[in-house]
């Protein structure tokens, strides 16, 4: 794969890509204090999508018709967003923003596994297995292999954000097989759209029509959570996916963790162990080696 080189202002957009995204999870944890997970699943898919069409009409995109793409926006609705956003949303009722990040890192390792089940042209090579093993290292130093042995609340949440991460990469593995040619911001919406169908009858039969006489801090991370880190980073991550490539684009998620853990602790005051440490660092050494770049600099440095 040919990785493109980055220029200044691709490499600004993709960290405040990652600053944006890492502060999702803080918004998260302070909308979860006065509402449930699903409706704050809610929230996020419902305003993100209102200022998504709005895009898409001032652009002046289409609206898509088929029920083929109809059906393709819903599952990508329930892969990307309901199952992942349900799952990461009530996992921080019982784990801190920062190890939350950390798991979500998670899903590009992930993604290169399922991508190399369903495509001919992503085979796993030696260094991308190596890669791999590294992140599920960092996992389970992350969780702790006893948390795996006895289950509580704590492990439970760690899991769900895990199999959150593995949606993820199955949302991009659709997206590659149901949605190439469709217009980014058409996607997102239509996407987004999906999602808020589910959410609706979900968070009625289970939480209850949602209350909207909400101080000001939880409309304030629901904005920030809906239109900053929803609305707005998807037409972000599409601009530099477009500028940057899919390759350099996994660099985000060095990113994204480094970020929640500081915003966590600042905020919150939340800690986390030495194992969570230790874990990143794993996972972060499998990102670098699935990346290539600076694997292939030293093996050119060496000979």
């Amino acid at each position: 794969m040919i990785q493109k080189s980055l220029s200044s202002r691709a490499w600004a957009e993709l960290f405040l890509l990652g600053c944006i995204w890492g502060g999702s999870f803080l918004s998260i944890r302070l909308a979860l204090d006065h509402m449930g997970p699903l409706t704050t699943v809610l929230h996020r898919t419902f305003w993100g999508m209102l200022v998504l069409w709005a895009v898409v009409l001032w652009r002046g995109h289409p609206i898509p018709r088929g029920k083929g793409l109809w059906r393709a926006f819903f599952v990508m609705g329930l892969l990307n967003n309901v199952i992942p956003f349900t799952l990461m949303a009530w996992g921080q009722q019982f784990i801190g923003t920062g190890l939350t990040s950390i798991f979500n890192a998670t899903t590009a390792v992930f993604a290169v596994l399922l991508g190399a089940m369903v495509f001919a042209d992503e085979r796993l090579t030696r260094r991308k297995l190596v890669g791999v093993g590294l992140g599920f290292a960092g996992v389970i130093i992350a969780i702790g292999p006893k948390a795996l042995v006895h289950l509580d609340a704590t492990s439970l949440a760690q899991l769900a954000v895990v199999t959150g991460a593995i949606s993820y990469a199955c949302a991009g593995v659709w997206a590659r097989r149901a949605l190439t040619g469709v217009a980014p911001e058409v996607a997102a919406a239509g996407m987004l759209t999906g999602s808020s169908i589910v959410m609706v009858p979900l968070v009625l039969l289970t939480e209850g029509v949602p209350v909207l006489a909400l101080p000001s801090q939880a409309w304030i991370a629901v904005g920030y959570v809906a239109i900053v880190a929803t609305a707005f980073a998807y037409l972000l991550f599409y601009r530099v996916l477009a500028v940057a490539g899919s390759a350099n684009l996994m660099l985000v998620t060095l990113i994204i963790p480094p970020i929640a853990i500081v915003l966590g602790a600042w905020v919150r005051a939340e800690t986390l162990p030495a194992q969570a440490f230790l874990g990143f660092v794993f996972l972060a050494l499998g990102l670098v080696v699935l990346d290539g770049r600076l694997v292939n600099r030293l093996t050119y440095t060496a000979r």
